[in-house]
């Protein structure tokens, strides 16, 4: 669906399926997708490492936040201003990182990009409606393992220390959660459109 931003025009590209929101709260995350080969890669390495979160492979934006459904409106236009304001830009993934011993978590590193996340990033939780306190500071990333046992954290982190992957990012994805499924896309805002 095509929306009116003040200084432009946003396209973004309902992925809902007209998916009906449910109760009177809803929780979203916003997030980059890693294309294929790269995204079902790194998405069976989380699984193969035991993670009992499977979720496709992304870049986090805005982590879990929940916000009034009424208020989902709102928050889809200030997407919408946000992605006509960002140009694409290239993410190059390599090499794993951690967040041990603070969390238990091994990850694809972003290498370059790193600025560009961290500006989108800013800019969507600029809403009052998505603001919330951070418990660490934001790091662009890729999660392949996370709360699984410390040998598959080492054997996850040692296996990917080779990865690489680069890629245009043009657009940045809108999920919801109901509390019932996995989260589910509801809407890709493209970026300098």
């Amino acid at each position: 669906m095509d929306g009116s931003v003040a200084g432009g025009v946003a396209r973004s590209v309902d992925r809902s399926g007209g998916a009906p929101v449910v109760g009177d709260t809803i929780q979203l995350g916003i997030a980059v997708d890693i294309p294929e080969p790269w995204g079902g890669a790194l998405t069976r390495r989380r699984v193969e490492a035991g993670d009992p979160l499977v979720v496709p492979a992304h870049v986090t934006l805005l982590g879990p936040t929940e916000i009034p459904v009424a208020a989902l409106p709102a928050v889809e236009r200030h997407l919408a201003a946000v992605a006509v304001a960002h140009l694409p830009f290239t993410l190059h993934l390599r090499g794993t990182g951690t967040f041990r011993p603070v969390t238990q978590v091994v990850f694809v590193a972003v290498a370059a990009g790193i600025s560009e996340c961290e500006l989108l990033a800013a800019a969507i939780s600029a809403a009052p409606e998505l603001h919330r306190e951070a418990r660490f500071p934001y790091h662009p990333h890729v999660t392949v393992a996370q709360d699984v046992a410390p040998e598959a954290l080492d054997k996850a982190y040692e296996d990917l220390a080779g990865f690489s992957a680069m890629f245009e990012v043009d657009s940045f994805t809108l999920f919801s959660h109901s509390g019932q499924a996995r989260w589910q896309p509801r809407r890709d805002f493209l970026l300098g459109v």
